[in-house]
């Protein structure tokens, strides 16, 4: 089978802070380099587990922060944004048999969850689906259920696995990090994280064919509120868009276009500063 792993920054062990995430700031480098050791670990779990051929997707920020030139030579990376899948570019009709997860965090507004948020911080105060609050997590996994790829494996803060413990049914954790605080983290050691990354990578592609997609029936009702209504005056503006204060809302008849319309939300809300 092939595996898709989609990898974020902020669930790395030894991540607490926006500095070591952020281009420009002096820690990043640091941020690089421990999101690509979490991408190997992951990427060498994966094969040694019986994956055929890896696609990896660098997902975060503007999803180009992984060394190209120290990552595992047996993966094919996608990088650069922005794209139409944005974090799960690249899961398509090909025969991946599961997703994985590495470096993923809680969602807005969970207490004590490291660097908490959903897409995006600065913009976004909750995502709701169908008036349940989403995860980075739960929105991707049913991008992948579009396909019929389910979740083997979550690896992050204690808050994210718990979260993917009882939403994704049969999803491995891989908890790398207990969060204190949204800046305050107590991390195993990167190599210790690199090495239970790994394992549990292996056993979530040798039990890929016992999982569910994850998937949900429509019609969907995406609801976002904005963090300023500056932003959701804005994201208000095309047609068949909803308005009630700070929130917008929109209806869908399948999961995809939803997500579209979270994405241009994104941007419309970024724009408007």
């Amino acid at each position: 089978m092939d595996v898709f792993i989609s990898i974020d920054m902020e669930g790395v062990a030894g991540v607490a802070t926006r500095e070591q995430c952020r281009r420009g700031a002096d820690d990043y480098p640091m941020g690089r380099r421990l999101m690509t050791a979490e991408a190997n670990a992951a990427i060498e779990g994966s094969i040694e587990g019986g994956a055929r051929h890896v696609v990896l997707r660098d997902a975060h920020g503007d999803m180009a922060n992984l060394l190209p030139d120290e990552l595992d030579r047996r993966a094919e990376l996608i990088h650069g944004s922005p794209s139409a899948l944005s974090m799960m570019e690249g899961i398509d009709s090909r025969p991946f048999g599961v997703a994985l997860f590495v470096g993923y965090h809680a969602g807005t507004g969970v207490e004590a969850g490291v660097l908490a948020h959903t897409y995006s911080g600065a913009s976004f105060a909750d995502v709701r689906l169908n008036d349940r609050s989403m995860t980075e997590t739960e929105l991707n996994a049913l991008l992948a259920g579009q396909h019929g790829v389910p979740v083997g494996l979550v690896t992050g803060d204690d808050k994210i696995c718990a979260m993917a413990q009882r939403r994704l049914p049969g999803v491995r954790v891989a908890e790398v990090k207990r969060g204190h605080g949204f800046n305050v983290a107590a991390s195993q050691h990167p190599e210790a994280a690199c090495d239970l990354i790994r394992r549990e990578a292996v056993s979530a592609v040798e039990d890929a064919q016992g999982l569910t997609p994850t998937t949900e029936d429509g019609p969907f009702h995406l609801e976002v509120d904005l963090t300023t209504l500056r932003r959701a005056e804005v994201c208000a503006m095309p047609p068949g868009v909803e308005r009630d204060g700070i929130a917008v809302r929109v209806t869908t008849e399948n999961y995809l276009d939803a997500f579209r319309w979270l994405r241009t939300f994104l941007h419309l809300a970024a724009g408007a500063g």
